[in-house]
């Protein structure tokens, strides 16, 4: 005998332990946000044209990965609104996770870029437009912590918008280190304090993005979502009333913000119970977070009776995702 139990809020879902959905304004966030920074790259590179300083229309074309690092999580955010359909039964929910691992990718790249250029300048060093370079950049920390504000309130709870709000984080440390750079030029006059700050900006931004590539990472290959234990509801589910046992156990993140489960119960003698089902589809969901949880009820443990009894039990050194194709319930 087997039953399912699904525990929805609205059409969207549940949420990871913790994790909030982000509000529908942060698509107002995302369109100030892109609008700033570009009208920010367009004063840069024209300040860079107009005093020759090639540090600034360098960090120009920089600034136009956090634009493309903002559209890319816009879309993504607006992407998994849309409804599920027949052959995309999730919808496009996952696009936010693909969103939050392309920026974390966009700001390593960025963070290699920065390395690049502080080696040249270490081999070479330049002279700098010094009030010219600290001004813009200065402008820059205003408009890149204005957006990073945007975001913040939103960037614990969802991926996606947490790698917005760290290429915004980032490009304001990088702005801060322009600024300080240039002052500790004019005061010293040694060319190399540039690059040296590019370099440990640069490593502060890797250290930071670290988290954000490991989790996307985890959730694009179907991992346990970071903040939610495998064994923990496992033992929870088999303190449920009537349940002996607890095998085809998956948890896995439909999109940033949401959680899904499934998972076979063995309760010997119990007949179908809807109630049951629902008390625990609530529970998981209040308990841990998980608003999508499919269970499945058998009145025996014998493999025989289930296809699926022992075939991908987890191992305690690996956190595993959910296989969709080939489970015939």
């Amino acid at each position: 005998m087997a039953s399912h139990s699904h525990s929805h809020e609205g059409s969207t879902g549940g949420s990871h332990a913790g994790h909030a959905h982000a509000p529908a304004d942060f698509g107002r966030a995302f369109a100030l946000g892109i609008a700033l920074n570009t009208g920010f790259v367009a004063l840069e590179a024209i300040a860079g044209w107009l005093t020759g300083s090639l540090a600034l229309m360098a960090d120009a074309g920089h600034n136009l990965s956090d634009v493309a690092g903002l559209l890319l999580a816009w879309v993504a955010a607006t992407m998994a609104k849309r409804k599920p359909t027949a052959t995309r039964t999730y919808g496009l929910r996952r696009s936010t996770i693909l969103a939050s691992l392309g920026n974390a990718i966009l700001l390593l790249i960025a963070v290699g870029a920065i390395l690049w250029e502080a080696a040249h300048r270490f081999a070479d060093p330049q002279p700098i437009a010094e009030w010219t370079v600290a001004g813009v950049a200065g402008a820059g920390i205003l408009v890149n912590a204005f957006t990073a504000w945007l975001f913040v309130s939103g960037a614990k709870g969802d991926l996606n918008i947490r790698g917005a709000y760290l290429h915004m984080v980032a490009d304001a440390a990088v702005s801060l280190g322009v600024v300080l750079a240039a002052f500790a030029v004019m005061a010293t006059g040694w060319l190399w304090v540039d690059p040296a700050i590019s370099v440990a900006i640069a490593i502060v931004i890797a250290w930071g993005t670290w988290g954000l590539l490991t989790e996307s990472t985890q959730m694009a290959l179907d991992g346990v979502p970071s903040g939610i234990s495998h064994g923990e509801i496992s033992d929870w589910l088999k303190q449920q009333p009537g349940v002996s046992e607890v095998h085809d156990l998956h948890i896995w993140s439909l999109s940033t913000t949401e959680t899904a489960l499934t998972a076979h119960l063995v309760r010997p003698g119990g007949a179908l119970d809807d109630r049951f089902l629902n008390d625990t589809a609530k529970a998981l969901k209040a308990r841990f977070g998980i608003g999508h949880a499919t269970l499945q009820i058998e009145q025996s443990g014998d493999c025989e009776d289930c296809s699926l009894h022992g075939d991908d039990a987890p191992h305690d050194h690996d956190h595993d995702g959910h296989d969709h194709a080939g489970h015939a319930h």
